[in-house]
């Protein structure tokens, strides 16, 4: 089957790898209709995505039909549309014995420590999908990066009418954007790329936009009446914001780290003491997360059109990569089709 493959940073090349065998007990068998291009791919393009080894397969935001079920497998049926819940956590270390799979510590991620689905079939477990009668392949396909954004909201416990500041508008930053809005917050983004800042303000109403290199700090003082936002979601995986973020939080506040890199984060400890600030890491969602993202786009609560930009077909994926991860390409999200 044809199946694209990362060789090394910088070099997707189209492969040729035989068909996955019947699923087995707890499995399903699955055929691979849409992609989503991740900023985890993006990272692992250029060679800064960390737990990552090449060559490897992407492909981690799923939207996929069920082919066959292996024994034991009842919540599926043929030709079920389903989202991936690509975490792949082991069910008995310390943080999945608290329900914390999310951050597994033999955790392997479709994608990231197995190959992925930029192919047309795979095999995975059926505990993993999540079916939906209403949405599209293309809908499913999106649920996994707004759980992300959905669990990065859920640790900081957002209140009614605090404000909130999302650092960068990549998807998950505008996952998590999303789920502000949902909480009730009073939402402030802060991205210097013109063109989604401007769909911030168009397709989500937010108004309160500010780009990091004109007096950010000043800025949101000003906003919040001199408080600074209690809430801050950081979802660059950009060092030097991850650093200036720490700026941002006002006194009892919070900050979340969505984003990572490969590399220390370091912050001036009086400050940080003074403002007795949270820190706190967000990593993956929960299986739950993705049964009530499900939900919210059925009802209409959550409207994932707008997001998609940019689409393609499998084969052209090579060709179109280094397209869409040009920033001044306009791509908010691109979609990769399995024909």
């Amino acid at each position: 089957m044809e199946t694209i493959v990362l060789n090394k940073p910088g070099e997707l090349v189209i492969a040729h790898r035989s068909e996955p065998p019947a699923p087995g007990p707890g499995e399903a068998l699955v055929q691979i209709a849409r992609v989503g291009v991740c900023g985890t791919d993006i990272h692992a393009f250029g060679g800064k995505q960390p737990f990552f080894n090449y060559p490897r397969v992407l492909g981690h935001e799923l939207g996929v039909t069920v082919l066959a079920v292996g024994p034991g497998v009842h919540h599926l049926q043929v030709g079920d549309r389903c989202a991936v819940e690509p975490y792949l956590n082991c069910g008995v270390c310390v943080a999945c014995r608290r329900q914390k799979g999310n951050c597994c510590t033999r955790m392997q991620v479709l994608g990231v420590h197995v190959d992925g689905g930029m192919c047309k079939y795979i095999v995975v477990p059926a505990a993993k999908l999540h079916p939906s009668a209403k949405l599209s392949l293309e809908q499913l396909a999106l649920v996994e990066p707004l759980g992300i954004g959905a669990h990065a909201v859920d640790r900081a416990k957002l209140e009614k009418d605090e404000w909130a500041l999302v650092v960068g508008l990549g998807p998950i930053g505008l996952a998590a954007l999303q789920f502000v809005i949902a909480a009730g917050a009073r939402p402030i983004v802060m991205e210097p790329n013109a063109h989604r800042a401007n769909f911030c303000r168009v397709q989500l109403g937010v108004d309160c936009v500010i780009d990091p290199t004109d007096s950010p700090v000043e800025r949101l003082s000003a906003l919040t009446g001199g408080e600074m936002p209690t809430a801050v979601f950081d979802a660059t995986g950009n060092p030097n914001a991850m650093m200036a973020s720490f700026k941002y939080v006002a006194h009892g506040g919070r900050l979340v780290f969505i984003g990572l890199f490969q590399g220390d984060v370091t912050f001036h400890d009086p400050d940080f003491h003074r403002r007795e600030m949270t820190l706190m890491g967000s990593r993956n969602s929960r299986s739950s997360d993705f049964s009530n993202i499900i939900r919210l786009v059925e009802s209409g609560q959550v409207n994932t059109d707008p997001w998609v930009t940019h689409r393609g077909v499998l084969s052209d994926v090579p060709a179109l990569f280094p397209q869409w991860i040009n920033p001044q390409s306009g791509v908010i999200k691109a979609i990769i089709e399995v024909p």
